[in-house]
């Protein structure tokens, strides 16, 4: 996630891809307890069962899990701890009941039957859970937060130690970084109000720490977490406090004189933690200068998050301060995430669609299928504003779902009106090259239609990880389907995929063209790469071609069929459609 969310911001963001509310509770809770959000969805999805019959809410029964594992109930013998579970629990039962004000099941908190078809129907066409289920979810949170501190402190006045918790005890974790938070929260908050320095709040991650992760296993991944903690305290001084937020996310709060003193401090700190056993690492920084010292706690550690998230995505510099246009990214993400689902249900995404030409015959030839987003309120988004949201949190399957549908019924519409001959090529994002599910969705939507498999081409992206590509590509292509590799030249793999995957066509990039056309050398190396594709039984395809000049290049190196603003910009469907009536009608 961007930066440092609150239980109530992981739950509605949970909610928002369609994580019902026993997921979405548990799901909020997961990292501070120690597991990943697939085994947590698993468990509550286990015990959140009587909800799907309009029985008790999910958020009950998320909530016992959550309660049970924070104070460490696991043996039925121990009937001290027994006695002290079930009144929490039924603390937390009779809490939750006044605040929703008696309503503790699903038909009556969302007002309609949910194990009835045309109850559920109704749930999902008036978008009845993000607008009810909300009420539950915060309730709970609100209610275990204030819970989870009453034990903390229990433990605190007990005089019982965090470190004498016993470490089979999996809630021990939470416990622990609920107290070091607290501290740190309260240390940085003693500063803000007692230091007549400026305060700077740096926040920073390890770049590609997955890959570290997926390389050398999780255990020699949280030796780096280790090894970094260590080095911040040696690098912290008085009044300078640091914490681990999550994974590999550290916030440190420092006074500071200067600017270039805080960098200095950064650099200083970058070069002890840049290297561990022999591997480098590459660190992103962002820092927010406190301006007004009574602004909320939680927004100087969004801005410091927001200048980390655009320095990790800055090739140039690995240090950025926070800059105002940072918060109308934030403010961008925020309103894409609670309004996808809905444009899903609302028909809001559109297909529009880009011919295809061949230049010796001046006639279309196929066409791609692009999405754009018409939003009630914001009129038009174009992809490059919402794509790489829906791509980091998932919901690029629904959009790409909706997108195939849309040109399998286009197909269809050409068939019947007696164009058989144009193909529609639909993108495959790579979320989809991890499982096996758009197999199966591709085939059921291709039977459902009628239409041939040739007539749906798939676009998938040559940068995407060779491997996946390679076993996704193959299965797909002993399916029947035509596959087309998108963005060719845009990355630097481009010779070893075609070795290894058995594309039909390959699309070449827009800027590898334009690149390729200001030279000599440029020019005669594109003639190489037309060459290779014809004696590797390649089809060709240049994309984004917008001059004469280009035309009149491809066409004398052999490459026919080109994309772009020169014969035409992508455009809604049924324009194309009428494009493609009147080119049927003169061929006649």
């Amino acid at each position: 996630m961007g930066y440092f969310m609150t239980h109530r911001e992981k739950a509605e963001q949970l909610l928002q891809q369609q994580y019902h509310c026993s997921q979405a509770l548990f799901g909020a809770f997961a990292e501070e307890i120690g597991l990943d959000l697939k085994t947590a969805f698993k468990i509550s999805t286990c015990f959140g069962g009587g909800m799907r019959q309009g029985g008790i809410c999910g958020c009950i029964t998320a909530a016992m899990l959550v309660l049970g594992m924070a104070i460490g109930f696991y043996d039925s013998q121990d009937k001290e701890l027994e006695l002290y579970v079930n009144k929490k629990t039924d603390e937390f039962i009779k809490r939750f009941t006044g605040q929703m004000h008696g309503d503790i099941n699903c038909r009556d908190i969302l007002g309609r039957d949910i194990s009835e078809p045309t109850g559920m129907a109704s749930i999902r066409k008036e978008g009845l859970i993000l607008k009810k289920c909300p009420r539950a979810l915060n309730a709970s949170i609100d209610i275990l937060e204030d819970m989870l501190k009453e034990h903390l402190k229990y433990i605190t006045e007990s005089s019982i130690s965090l470190e004498d918790i016993p470490e089979d005890n999996e809630m021990q974790s939470l416990l622990k970084s609920v107290s070091k938070l607290c501290r740190f929260r309260r240390n940085v908050n003693n500063l803000l109000y007692s230091s007549s320095k400026e305060i700077g709040f740096i926040q920073f991650d390890i770049r590609k720490f997955k890959i570290v992760n997926d390389l050398y296993g999780e255990k020699f991944g949280d030796e780096v977490l280790d090894f970094i903690i260590n080095k911040l305290k040696e690098s912290c001084k008085d009044k300078q406090f640091f914490i681990n937020l999550r994974s590999d996310v550290f916030m440190i709060v420092t006074e500071y004189n200067s600017e270039e003193e805080l960098v200095e401090f950064i650099q200083e700190f970058d070069s002890k933690a840049s290297y561990f056993k022999n591997i480098k690492l590459q660190m992103s920084y962002g820092i927010y200068t406190v301006e007004d010292k009574k602004m909320e706690l939680r927004q100087m550690e969004d801005r410091a998050a927001m200048a980390r998230k655009a320095a990790k995505n800055n090739i140039l510099k690995n240090i950025l301060f926070y800059k105002e246009q940072f918060k109308d990214s934030l403010y961008n993400r925020k309103f894409i995430e609670e309004n996808m689902q809905a444009a899903i249900a609302e028909k809001q995404f559109l297909m529009y669609l880009q011919p295809k030409y061949s230049i010796a015959k001046n006639e279309i030839i196929g066409a791609e299928a692009l999405v754009r987003w018409k939003n009630p309120e914001r009129g038009m988004i174009y992809p490059d504003q919402f794509i790489p949201v829906i791509e980091e949190n998932g919901f690029i399957r629904k959009v790409d779902y909706y997108i195939w549908e849309k040109a399998c019924s286009f197909i269809r519409k050409c068939m019947d009106y007696g164009i058989k001959t144009c193909p529609v090529s639909v993108n495959v994002s790579r979320v989809h090259l991890r499982d096996d599910e758009c197999l199966y969705v591709l085939s059921n939507m291709i039977e459902e239609y009628g239409i041939p498999k040739n007539l749906l081409e798939l676009e998938i992206t040559e940068t995407a990880d060779n491997q996946q590509i390679s076993l996704k590509a193959l299965q797909l292509k002993e399916e029947g389907f035509t596959l087309l590799m998108d963005d060719f030249g845009s990355g630097y793999s481009s010779l070893n995929i075609l070795l290894e995957t058995p594309f039909d066509v390959i699309k070449l990039d827009k800027k590898f063209i334009e690149n390729m056309m200001l030279s000599e050398k440029g020019r005669l190396l594109l003639e190489q790469v037309v060459s290779m594709a014809g004696k590797l039984d390649l089809g060709l395809l240049a994309e984004g071609v917008e001059t004469k000049d280009q035309i009149e290049l491809l066409q004398s190196i052999g490459c026919d069929q080109v994309q772009g603003y020169y014969y035409a910009k992508p455009m809604p469907e049924e324009e194309f459609f009428e494009l493609l009536k009147q080119q049927a009608e003169v061929m006649v």
